[in-house]
């Protein structure tokens, strides 16, 4: 099985948390979109149908 470099990781755990911040206190479609494509990118790179499994297997292998 390959495992996901932890940089890339990483990154996209922060860029997920400060999109969801910024959609909580803005709520644009722009932010909303990022969210979406920051959210599809983190399930497939960690293998998982929802969001919560991939932050989970993301901080599992950090």
């Amino acid at each position: 099985m390959l495992v996901p470099d932890p940089k890339v990781v990483r990154k996209l755990l922060t860029q997920y948390a400060s999109l969801q911040i910024a959609h909580a206190e803005r709520g644009d479609a722009m932010v909303a979109r990022e969210l979406e494509d920051v959210s599809y990118t983190l399930c497939v790179l960690m293998g998982a149908n929802a969001v919560p499994d991939a932050v989970a297997k993301a901080d599992a292998l950090l």
